[in-house]
């Protein structure tokens, strides 16, 4: 299969996850939005039902973006919970350990998702991976870069891109074996806004988007299936 192929493929998934994640949200909902190309096809699947709710958007362009297709998008402030938050992920390993962050905006995703009553992902199949791996997105303050850089160890600046704060991006690109220490560690580091490792216990469930013959048929004629995925501590009541 050619790239463009998977690319077709990937954006047709995507679609369809996006769009199953639209159903769940209710009427008066607070809804918080994500950052990237899977939130591009959950917004005017969102606005398409007609529904009467306020948006928390992650960044400056799903804002704009949400705004365009009449979506009502309110500040993430004077309110401390959203009830139902959907994005998407880099990659989901089979413990729902989740990277985030490509897009630059996994600090606020991380805020948004944590004050949520319900968090889901949706990805398309390629996404599912059997163990984490590099880059992992982090966010730096810019007093003393160079020293939190070199406390992270195997990290680089992303060029002069900019979280929707404005802090400092970085990649970390060393072993993310053991996601949860990793976390912990990076956790610890003081400079360190946030990181794009979001641990299992934030996620709801996540919507898996894949090309299945017995799947529900797309508008381009494909035939799409979404599996739902819970980490296993939710799916035994705990």
């Amino acid at each position: 299969m050619s790239s463009g192929d998977d690319r077709a493929r990937a954006d047709t998934e995507k679609r369809a996850a996006a769009e199953r994640a639209a159903e769940l949200v209710e009427q008066r909902m607070l809804v918080g939005l994500g950052t990237g190309s899977t939130v591009a096809h959950l917004l005017p699947a969102l606005a398409r039902r007609g529904l009467r709710i306020r948006c928390v958007a992650t960044s400056p362009e799903t804002a704009d973006a949400a705004r365009r297709l009449g979506l009502d998008v309110v500040p993430f402030s004077g309110r401390d919970r959203v009830d139902l938050a959907i994005d998407g992920a880099d990659e989901v390993d089979p413990g729902c350990w989740l990277v985030k962050g490509g897009g630059g905006a996994h600090t606020r995703e991380k805020v948004v998702a944590a004050a949520s009553d319900r968090f889901v992902v949706i990805v398309s199949s390629d996404k599912l991976v059997d163990r984490l791996a590099p880059p992992v997105p982090v966010e730096l303050l810019d007093f003393g870069a160079d020293a939190t850089l070199a406390a992270i160890g195997d990290a680089s600046l992303r060029g002069g891109a900019r979280s929707p704060d404005g802090g400092l991006l970085a990649d970390y690109r060393g072993d993310v074996a053991d996601p949860a220490a990793l976390a912990t560690r990076l956790d610890s580091i003081p400079g360190v806004v946030s990181h794009g490792l979001f641990p299992p216990a934030l996620v709801g469930e996540v919507l898996v988007g894949a090309l299945d013959p017995a799947g529900e048929a797309t508008g381009t004629g494909a035939h799409v299936a979404v599996r739902r995925v819970v980490p296993v501590a939710r799916a035994g009541g705990g």
